[in-house]
């Protein structure tokens, strides 16, 4: 029996709800959840010493009142960078210890895990055989140390989102499971996959169900967004977009169910455009979005079939 865990990635509160005590009053009281993903955005280990210390204390203290968990950290928008694949050494140590510090971040708040997606390949290296290969061989060496420092800090596990296109790895079902296998090979702590149901781009796999099945055992996390066939829209769950989209709540949870995952924690990812017409549509939306996946996962915790139907 699957556990589930309805919750939310904190990139909708960049630059808009950066305190803690907002967002975490918004997501508390507003949205009804008590599970969020925090990005470095909102924590950044760039950030010196006094002011990474005054912020944790601001979110410790946030959480604690409403009565939230951090689930896991994860890189975000000003994060999607090439960090330990880039083409310059002293960049890929660079972030490696970029690395280390955020997992330490997540020890503090006793987060469940941290991660990111597993690198992203310049042009050039993509397109050259050896700097490709070596780029990976080096990449998977540093997750596994990660691990290490994981194991080190008291987080469970460390993952990485399934990405959208080659340079960004994990774009085919084999790729993921390969770089998957590759770091669980020599690891401290268990090395998972991140899923996006929006993340299904290969011509041959553009079925994001197909993903959820063969790739659901090896995961703990999906982002949830809604979506069109081929496309990433990271629409919200309201009635005009459904009647678009091809996620439905129902079969996304029997499909995890069936492919053997034995815990997912659930996180909307949905982005709202800086328009002035699109503003105001930004909390309503996910409220919405939150109330339509109650509607099959009334409350967190074991889910069986026919449950919320």
């Amino acid at each position: 029996m699957t556990r589930f865990t309805l919750g939310i990635n904190l990139g909708f509160a960049t630059n808009r709800f950066p305190e803690p005590e907002v967002w975490a009053r918004i997501v508390a009281e507003e949205m009804g959840l008590r599970s969020v993903q925090l990005v470095a955005d909102l924590l950044n280990p760039f950030w010196p010493d006094y002011a990474l210390h005054k912020q944790v204390e601001r979110v410790v203290e946030a959480t604690q009142r409403y009565g939230m968990a951090i689930h896991s950290l994860m890189t975000s928008t000003y994060t999607r960078v090439n960090h330990l694949l880039y083409p310059h050494p002293e960049m890929r140590r660079a972030w490696f210890e970029w690395f280390q510090r955020f997992i330490a971040l997540g020890g503090q708040l006793k987060v469940e895990g941290v991660g990111s997606h597993f690198g992203i390949l310049s042009v050039a290296d993509q397109d050259d055989v050896c700097a490709r290969d070596a780029r990976l061989d080096e990449g998977v060496r540093f997750w596994q140390q990660l691990t290490a420092c994981a194991a080190e800090a008291g987080v469970s596990y460390l993952f990485y989102e399934t990405m959208s296109v080659p340079r960004e790895l994990g774009h085919t079902v084999a790729e993921a499971r390969e770089l998957h296998a590759r770091v669980n090979a020599n690891a401290a702590v268990p090395y998972a996959l991140c899923l996006d149901v929006g993340h299904a781009p290969h011509p041959d796999e553009r079925d994001p169900y197909l993903w959820l099945r063969e790739l659901g055992g090896l995961s703990r996390l999906v982002h949830l967004q809604q979506t069109e066939y081929g496309h990433s829209r990271h629409w919200p769950f309201t009635p005009e977009y459904n009647a678009q989209g091809i996620i439905e709540p129902r079969r996304v949870l029997r499909d995890l169910a069936a492919s053997g995952a034995e815990d997912i924690w659930l996180g909307f990812e949905i982005s709202h455009r800086e328009r002035y017409e699109v503003e105001p549509l930004v909390l309503p939306e996910l409220i919405a979005s939150v109330q339509h996946w109650r509607e099959a996962l009334p409350q967190d915790g074991e889910w069986l079939p026919g449950e919320g139907a």
